[in-house]
């Protein structure tokens, strides 16, 4: 049993991760799945059309699949039915909605919703008037003034504005058979143009002529400036091959060529296929349009199919459900069959890390980085650096804490990571202060490695006190062996925020001409060094015993919470990305979380059911 419950767990979990990689097709007959992979350009960076969707479902309701009266429809099947039969897809609940005043002002009640709180747009468009009325007050107000209705006033004008935009990427949505019209441009586009201009000089002309193309030109020029995705590469020779345009950009530009891009005509094309139910001409034409961007755009196809199938995979949501599994067979240890769970565990935690360092190594390649270039990034890292660090920790001492504290660290970093990844696109371009990967690469990653082994260090401090209050498990050797967990810790940790903070001031230096000039950031990095530095002096100097030193590492995830979170809500100093309620209100709680486990680590020996210092009670 102890080999074969173990084997059964990990099998088990690597059936569960080999799940998530088969290859899932949607659509039916339409090969929506080659849809998906085709590229776009947006916000700098060339993603597929699988991506767009993605991200974009996720800031309007939270959540990727869209919830139907016949089931569920992929996010790429969604942004089909937007951008080419967008009637379908206004009748399909995905704006979120959870505020009550917001709710009154679009004449709505939350059992109108799916869930209570998601709701499509043809329930809100008539009432999109009051919606920029409110949107027009809190505008001008400071993001750390507005009231929670101003925020969420601004969120669904921004989620709506985001929808219309795509509404309007590919075609005109109020026209007719957008295909016909192109066509139709293309062949009286001679004859159009010379009655424009024999009008304008008021000699004879074609006024039906006239007027149509002007028509033409008006609707091209809307969507060309509300339009979102750039879908149309540059022609071949192009001195810059990031010079993508929006289907109106580039038909507008037909009047000065004389002809009509083809990429304009492969997605009119698509369009029309797709509204007339021809799946084998729609997947035709998939396929000849990727075949003539093969040539000049191989590299970035690859990245997009790559790109495509990381999104289907979710490493990260994999391994979240991995890190909760391994938490609770390391707890369960503590229990009963301690060795049998706990090898259980590790084989989960194992597969997680695999899982998560995949994740991390695919998206490196795709954005051609080093691991950390953003917030989400970071989130993703400091729990793929715990677990390594708690996977070594279990190599020696063999009795799932540390197990247990990467369980917990791995799921709450990558919680984190999904909140985070609600903003957008999570693959983003670098500011320019940032495009450096030496200093990626370096400061940003040590610096991170060592906002890790604070968290892990923490974390087995919360587990010192958890198993001392509330069991019995916490004896005399147990005690030990968690103290010296967290004391190499602790020094790993010190090593790693100085020599990272250290890194940053002369990044600073080659960037902005000084080493140091005390940001918030800056400050947080030195607040981690000093108190793991205090740490450290008071377990020499005998001030702190084993529970001393377990309420001082619990600390640290505070002041490690601020310094890569807190200072970037301030809304002020070069590090700054901006006040958010929600982040700031997190934060607040997860500190508070803390407090009160230094507060239980503050209680009297009678109060703990085991106490290292006696023997643990019998029963």
């Amino acid at each position: 049993m102890k080999r074969i419950i173990p084997l059964l767990v990990l099998a088990l979990g690597v059936a569960y991760l080999a799940s998530s990689l088969r290859p899932h097709k949607p659509g039916g007959e339409f090969d929506l799945a080659s849809f998906g992979e085709l590229p776009v350009l947006l916000n700098g960076r060339i993603k597929p059309l699988d991506t767009v969707a993605r991200t974009s479902l996720l800031q309007m309701q939270e959540k990727q699949v869209v919830r139907t009266a016949d089931g569920k429809l992929e996010p790429i099947e969604w942004l089909t039915r937007l951008v080419f039969t967008p009637g379908d897809a206004d009748v399909l609940q995905t704006f979120k909605i959870i505020h009550p005043e917001v709710l009154t002002l679009m004449h709505l009640e939350a059992s109108d919703g799916a869930e209570g709180r998601r709701f499509s747009f043809e329930q809100l468009r008539d009432h999109v008037s009051d919606l920029e009325k409110q949107v027009q007050l809190a505008g001008p107000i400071d993001a750390k003034k507005r009231t929670p209705f101003q925020n969420a006033v601004l969120q669904l004008y921004g989620n709506l504005t985001t929808y219309q935009q795509l509404k309007y990427s590919l075609q005109d949505p109020e026209g007719g058979d957008f295909q016909s019209e192109v066509r139709s441009f293309a062949e009286n586009y001679e004859a159009g143009v010379a009655a424009v201009r024999a009008q304008a000089s008021g000699g004879e002309h074609d006024q039906e002529a006239a007027s149509k193309i002007i028509s033409q030109a008006r609707r091209f020029q809307f969507l060309g400036d509300f339009g979102k995705l750039l879908v149309v590469p540059p022609p071949a020779g192009a001195e810059d091959p990031l010079a993508w345009k929006k289907v109106g950009e580039s038909l507008m530009g037909s009047f000065e060529d004389g002809a009509i891009d083809p990429g304009v005509l492969a997605w009119a094309g698509m369009g029309h296929t797709w509204r007339n139910g021809l799946a084998e001409d729609f997947n035709q034409v998939v396929g000849l349009y990727r075949d003539s961007l093969a040539s000049r755009y191989g590299e970035a196809l690859r990245k997009t199919d790559i790109e495509t199938r990381f999104n289907a995979a979710a490493p990260f949501y994999t391994s979240m459900a991995l890190f909760v599994g391994a938490f609770l067979l390391a707890v369960l240890s503590w229990l009963r069959w301690p060795t049998v769970l706990g090898r259980s565990a590790v084989a989960l935690l194992s597969l997680a890390a695999i899982a998560t360092t995949a994740g991390i190594l695919t998206r490196m390649w795709l954005e051609g980085r080093p691991p950390v270039t953003n917030l989400y990034s970071s989130a993703v890292f400091i729990g793929w650096g715990s677990v390594l660090l708690c996977l070594a920790l279990e190599f020696f001492y063999r009795n799932a804490i540390p197990t247990a504290a990467a369980g917990l660290i791995g799921f709450c970093t990558l919680l984190v990571a999904h909140h985070l990844s609600l903003s957008g696109d999570t693959l983003e371009m670098m500011r320019a202060v940032l495009d450096s990967n030496f200093w990626l690469a370096t400061h940003v990653t040590v610096v991170t490695i060592g906002y890790s082994a604070t968290f892990v260090a923490g974390a087995l401090g919360i587990v010192y006190i958890v198993l001392g209050v509330f069991t019995r498990i916490l004896t005399e050797p147990v005690a030990k062996r968690i103290t010296g967990m967290v004391y190499g810790v602790v020094c790993f940790a010190t090593l790693f925020s100085l020599i990272g903070t250290i890194l940053g001031g002369i990044w600073a230096d080659q960037s902005w001409g000084r080493f140091w000039g005390w940001d918030p950031k800056e400050n947080g990095a030195l607040m981690i060094v000093l108190w793991n530095a205090i740490i450290l002096h008071c377990r020499w100097g005998g001030l702190v015993k084993q529970r001393g030193l377990m309420n001082l590492a619990i600390f640290g995830n505070i002041i490690t919470s601020w310094s890569w979170f807190g200072t970037n809500l301030l809304g002020v100093g070069l590090h700054s990305y901006g006040f958010t309620e929600n982040g700031a209100a997190v934060l607040g709680m997860f500190m508070v979380s803390q407090l009160a486990f230094i507060g239980l680590g503050l209680l009297p020996d009678g109060v703990w059911r085991s106490s290292p210092r006696k023997p643990a009670r019998s029963g």
